[in-house]
């Protein structure tokens, strides 16, 4: 069973259950990835769960088409409450794809986000990952064992190419080329995008490509990353559980592929790189994101002219 299969499953209303497995079919015909189609129901299901909670044995909590606006406000609420704003502002746009949706198939006249105000996210600095905390995680992974040249070439993966949690999650085996050292990223999208990654990272993929060659059965196998035993693909969702374990076993908290893409574009801008080449490796379309994981690099420029400028130490 499919992750979004379980999220379904899950809901216990029966109009809930079936309008949204006709959205995320109608997902898959637009060609959306897998990991935006759970993104997308899981705020859905999430909504659901809520009215369940709040209003038992309402309307809305039954039928999806009877959720007002002040509902959806309520939920953005706890959501910020419980959660964080940024997540609130995923919600939000997941949501407004949903009733979006209900309103081409005429199921309503009026969604009800509509005038929902998009909640405020404050700009935070990402604390990126270090090259000595890396060389910690890494540590932790070093070994001769499958296990551990998967993880090996997992964290070395993310942290020099930047790529997203699912960019690398999802890649096959026929997307490395270890002639020239580089992979076919496939983006948000469906963009796809050629990197390079150094000799390192090419010489921990040789040696997992070669652990994973000695498994039975493995040549009917297209995923590059598959589990501790048998032939099973790895998925994004058990690499994020996996990063966030080994990052615990090196006495590091809040460790996730993410904090690898800021990190890269961290030291991409320190080193005076160019933004539109980081928007070509990193797969941005917007200027708007470069700016945004570029903030801690800036930062950091700024702190130095500061000090050699010496303002208000000359008197």
């Amino acid at each position: 069973m499919t992750g979004i299969a379980k999220l379904l499953a899950n809901i216990q209303s029966d109009l809930w259950r079936d309008l949204l497995i006709d959205w995320e079919r109608f997902l898959r015909a637009a060609n959306h990835p897998e990991s935006t189609r759970y993104g997308y129901v899981l705020a859905a299901c999430q909504l659901a769960a809520y009215l369940v909670d709040e209003l038992p044995g309402s309307g809305p909590a039954l039928d999806p088409r009877l959720v007002t606006r002040r509902q959806v406000v309520a939920f953005q609420a706890w959501m910020i409450e419980t959660r964080s704003p940024a997540t609130a502002v995923n919600k939000y746009k997941s949501l407004q794809q949903f009733f979006r949706w209900l309103l081409q198939e005429e199921e309503i006249e009026r969604s009800p986000i509509e005038g929902v105000p998009l909640p405020n996210v404050g700009q935070k600095l990402i604390p990126v990952i270090s090259d000595a905390e890396t060389q910690e995680i890494l540590g932790v992974c070093r070994g001769n064992s499958f296990l551990q040249l998967r993880d090996q070439a997992l964290v070395r993966m993310y942290y020099n190419t930047g790529a997203r949690l699912s960019e690398i999650g999802c890649l096959l085996v026929a997307d490395l080329d270890l002639d020239t050292n580089s992979v076919v990223l496939h983006g948000k999208g469906d963009k796809e995008r050629r990197v390079r990654f150094g000799s390192r990272t090419a010489r921990i993929l040789t040696r997992y490509l070669r652990a994973r060659n000695r498994r039975d059965g493995i040549a009917e196998v297209k995923e590059l990353w598959i589990a501790d035993r048998g032939t099973r693909p790895l998925k994004s969702s058990g690499i994020k559980i996996r990063l966030k374990r080994i990052g615990e076993k090196a006495g590091l908290s809040g460790v996730y592929a993410h904090r690898w893409r800021h990190s890269f574009a961290h030291e991409w801008r320190l080193a005076g790189g160019d933004t539109g080449d980081l928007m070509m490796v990193l797969g941005w379309s917007s200027e708007e994101m470069a700016r945004r994981y570029g903030a801690n690099a800036a930062a950091e420029r700024a702190q130095r002219t500061q000090a050699r400028l010496g303002i208000g130490e000359r008197v």
